[in-house]
């Protein structure tokens, strides 16, 4: 059985690899090398030459001891958030932060540690378990771009579990919203603010009246909508000619995404025909949504050992992306699991050090008992 303080010190050892999106090559070659070193099949797809990063998608394989029991997939993001490089981790009274101004990375070197925990302990172990299939991703932070160029045809897996969740212990994902980018620009007029100002026509301007006019934030409990990013002018004594917003839209469901993303982009028509300019919008879909069914019989071990721990598992419905949403969409039923960690993406990001171990005793109790 596995020691919580050599989970703890793996965790440790992982989050002071530097490994901030585009940039995991340090941290695949590391966990390339323990795979190989625990007897699984170790491969890397070419998502790497087509996202043009330094690093592929690491696809490795466990024979299971009962070819008749179903193939499961494991999987967790190698990449990290800024700012992420020289974290130092700091174990204080059960919970590891980061001693800094960095994230901990937790999200999701948290994930990984305990599925190299769990491929250890199968090692080891005298139950029966069918083919394990793990998946370490690159570019999930940047929009998922690992596991949509992963090379699917590698996998034969029945059931998938990703672990990366800032959901609490146990609660299980079974349900994730579409995401669709939008990115306009909003045209204007330029001309000399102090001499001949109303020449021209102020794109910050026309811009303002649609966001004012936009409806954003928790649209509905599925839907929400967000302009994040807002761009223009040149000089203070320029009327700026052109203003760039770029924004999403997140549903689980999928006409409600389409109406809200055609919501705003007739405010941001409206606007510009008001002042008698134009706007160019792109939309673009990031990922798709998933809804799994509740019966599903990973779900409803996932919940039973959640129950044997003490826990009271929880079937969530998040408004967050994983790459669940892209195994879901190639018909590998797979679930989410809260990992327990908190305040992620921040330099305040932790997580309890006893998380690891009742994260990985639930999927070994999952394995042990999947049929």
């Amino acid at each position: 059985m596995f020691k919580e303080e050599d989970v703890i010190n793996k965790f440790i050892e992982l989050t002071q690899i530097d490994s901030e999106s585009y940039n995991e090559r340090e941290i695949a070659d590391k966990l390339k090398k323990e795979l190989l070193e625990l007897g699984l099949k170790v491969n890397e797809d070419d998502a790497g030459d087509v996202i043009e990063n330094n690093t592929g998608n690491i696809i490795a394989k466990l024979k299971g001891n009962e070819p008749s029991l179903p193939k499961l997939l494991l999987s967790a993001h190698m990449d990290t958030v800024k700012p992420g490089k020289s974290i130092e981790p700091v174990v204080e009274d059960g919970i590891i932060f980061s001693q800094g101004d960095t994230i901990l990375g937790a999200d999701d070197k948290a994930g990984i540690t305990m599925i190299l925990t769990i491929l250890r302990e199968l090692k080891d172990s005298q139950s029966s378990y069918g083919d394990i299939e793990v998946v370490f991703t690159v570019c999930e932070e940047a929009g998922l771009l690992g596991s949509k160029n992963l090379a699917f045809k590698n996998l034969n897996a029945d059931y998938g579990i990703v672990c990366d969740s800032g959901e609490s212990v146990g609660n299980i994902i079974i349900e994730g919203p579409a995401q669709t980018k939008i990115k306009a620009k909003v045209y204007g007029k330029a001309a000399h603010a102090g001499k001949e100002p109303y020449k021209g026509i102020n794109a910050i301007k026309v811009a303002g009246v649609a966001l004012a006019n936009m409806e954003l934030g928790q649209i509905d409990e599925e839907t929400t909508a967000n302009i994040g990013i807002v761009k223009g002018g040149e000089a203070t004594n320029i009327v700026p000619d052109e203003v760039e917003l770029v924004g999403e839209v997140r549903s689980r469901d999928e006409a409600k995404l389409e109406e809200q993303v055609q919501s705003i982009i007739k405010t941001l028509e409206e606007a510009a025909e008001e002042f008698d300019t134009d706007v160019e919008v792109e939309v673009k879909r990031l990922f798709p949504s998933f809804k799994l069914d509740k019966e599903l019989s990973i779900i409803k071990l996932a919940i039973e050992a959640g129950e044997n721990l003490g826990l009271e598992p929880k079937l969530i419905a998040t408004g967050a992306g994983s790459d669940a949403n892209i195994f879901n969409a190639q018909e590998i039923p797979t679930i989410n699991f809260g990992l327990g960690t908190k305040e992620g993406h921040t330099a305040d990001e932790n997580i309890e050090t006893d998380n690891f171990t009742k994260i990985v005793k639930l999927i070994l109790d999952i394995i042990q008992n999947l049929d």
